[in-house]
């Protein structure tokens, strides 16, 4: 491809803000079932999932709620509003209690108690685009289920873009909560693989 055709792209290029992307998701621009996010934005395709995936984003729903009991919203495959032109939506979020659910505002980082991707094949987008995205919107705790490796990337203190601390969790380990809201093991996470 040429300069000029790459620069030509370049040019071509819309990029829209967070109220433009949400008139045309009201306006029924995109099909209903479209898996698209806005990030930076851009509007782009999600990932396509698989069973494991699936199964895990359930696990997750189902052990964050057990651990919430009314205290937390856990928001599962629904989008976060960052200030950043982006709406992303992570696989599972918990949510600081609304009695709304969130209805009438829709959460921003400061709703955000921790945004979790359950990462397959998807895994280099999770860690080079929405863990430096989520660390710029101050989204204190960021987790990535990488399900190559089968463990939990724990990602906190997030500063100046970046994560200050990471680390790996594996099965046999346990996870807190933040919020004060209990623990989950990986293992329970990763179910039975």
């Amino acid at each position: 491809m040429s300069n000029m055709a790459i620069e030509q792209t370049q040019l071509d290029r819309h990029l829209f803000t967070l109220e433009e992307f949400e008139r045309l998701v009201e306006a029924g621009g995109f099909d209903e079932h479209a898996r698209i996010e806005l990030i930076r934005g851009e509007i782009l395709d999600m990932a396509a999932t698989g069973i494991r995936h699936e199964a895990c984003v359930a696990r997750l729903s189902m052990l964050l709620a057990k651990n919430a009991g009314g205290k937390a919203v856990v928001w599962s495959h629904n989008s976060i509003r960052l200030p950043n032109n982006s709406r992303p939506e992570p696989d599972v979020a918990l949510l600081k209690w609304r009695d709304d659910y969130y209805e009438t505002k829709p959460p921003t980082p400061e709703d955000v108690l921790l945004l979790i991707e359950v990462a397959d094949t998807s895994i280099g987008f999770d860690r080079t685009v929405k863990r430096p995205l989520y660390a710029e919107a101050g989204i204190g705790e960021y987790w990535i289920v990488n399900l190559q490796e089968n463990v939990v990337e724990v990602y906190t203190g997030a500063s100046g873009g970046g994560y200050q601390n990471a680390r790996q969790a594996k099965p046999g380990d346990t996870l807190a909560l933040p919020g004060g809201l209990g623990s989950i093991t990986v293992g329970d996470i990763l179910g039975s693989k």
